[in-house]
């Protein structure tokens, strides 16, 4: 499925699009400090940030600052992510996880639980991390065999098969062992809860090579969104835009991957959001992504605290929902940007 060369806007509503973004980063990132099953008052939250105690600075610091954090950072690498998937197949419903890498990521968890019999939350994040990269590693090399690496279909071929065998050798897996059943129901819904900003070391110099490699890949993002022989004739290496691109998708999806487990809609929607806003072009679309994740992810996980009670609903759930409402509505009234 392909699409049209990048929309244009001017560079007064990119301001004023820059501007409701920040904001809505900051509104999303307060809500998120303040509101959840616990009830706090605002004051009482912000004398907690500056003056952490034991009563008040144990839920502050110890659940809602690092769950704020880390959900605005995977979202803002999952938007990223999202944003280059779509540049790099031309395709408005291509999503990170095309690649193998949440299925991955799912099938080191599961075999690392089934083999070692440990449910340390490092070491699952550490098996989640290293299945991501070798999924996609996998990917490359199936696909690599075909020689058929300057267009993206062979690479999306040979993720949608790798997947499939993941997803069936995870579920042979989680269906003969109660134990890994329990810690893989528990990690695939996807949630911030219960996640420290000890996590973000093992993960954070994923995320910046990844970020470097987004920034490399935006001119030749532009350059592929008017055609494979276009791009060819502007003098772009289309292998070399391929491989940059595929390991931006793989570092910044596996490093979010890790850290909260597989989370849909992010980067498949907030690309589509952030096209309408700033256009089509990636200098300005691929930093939109990563804010307009960050809202959405930020906001879902609020939303899942306080319609759960005590028992939160996961992030990964509403945003299944939300998310999943959200994009048929775009698509059923013809309302997808073009890229």
């Amino acid at each position: 499925m392909t699409s049209s060369p990048p929309l244009r806007r001017t560079r007064g509503t990119g301001w004023l699009a820059a501007a409701a973004a920040a904001a809505g980063v900051v509104l999303v990132a307060v809500a998120s400090l303040a509101l959840g099953s616990d009830h706090l008052a605002l004051a009482a939250v912000f004398e907690r940030l500056l003056h952490p105690r034991e009563d008040v600075g144990a839920i502050v610091w110890g659940s809602r600052v690092p769950r704020t954090v880390l959900g605005a950072l995977v979202g803002a690498c999952l938007g990223i992510a999202g944003a280059v998937m779509q540049g790099q197949t031309r395709n408005p419903l291509a999503d990170p996880g095309l690649f193998g890498v949440s299925a991955g990521a799912s099938l080191a968890v599961v075999v690392g639980v089934y083999t070692l019999h440990t449910t340390s939350p490092t070491l699952i994040l550490v098996l989640a991390l290293v299945g991501a990269i070798g999924a996609s590693m996998l990917v490359f090399a199936v696909a690599a065999l075909g020689r058929g690496l300057a267009s993206p279909v062979p690479l999306a071929i040979a993720g949608t098969a790798i997947s499939a065998l993941f997803a069936a050798v995870t579920s042979f897996l989680v269906l003969s062992d109660q134990t890994t059943l329990a810690a893989y129901r528990v990690w695939v819904v996807g949630s911030l809860s219960g996640r420290r900003l000890d996590d973000l070391g093992v993960v954070l110099a994923f995320v910046a090579l990844g970020l470097v490699l987004a920034i490399a890949n935006i001119r030749a993002l532009d350059s592929l969104s008017l055609g494979m022989e276009v791009a060819r004739g502007l003098g772009e290496s289309l292998l070399r835009a391929r491989l940059i691109g595929l390991g931006t998708i793989t570092l910044l999806t596996a490093a979010s991957v890790a850290v909260t487990g597989p989370i849909g809609f992010v980067g498949l929607t907030a690309p589509h959001i952030a096209r309408r806003m700033v256009g089509g072009r990636h200098a300005r679309l691929v930093p939109m992504s990563a804010v307009v994740g960050a809202v959405v992810l930020l906001a879902s996980d609020v939303i899942g605290r306080m319609i759960g009670g005590r028992a939160e609903v996961s992030v990964g759930v509403v945003l299944s929902v939300v998310g999943g409402i959200a994009f048929v509505a775009i698509v059923r009234h013809g309302r997808m940007a073009a890229l």
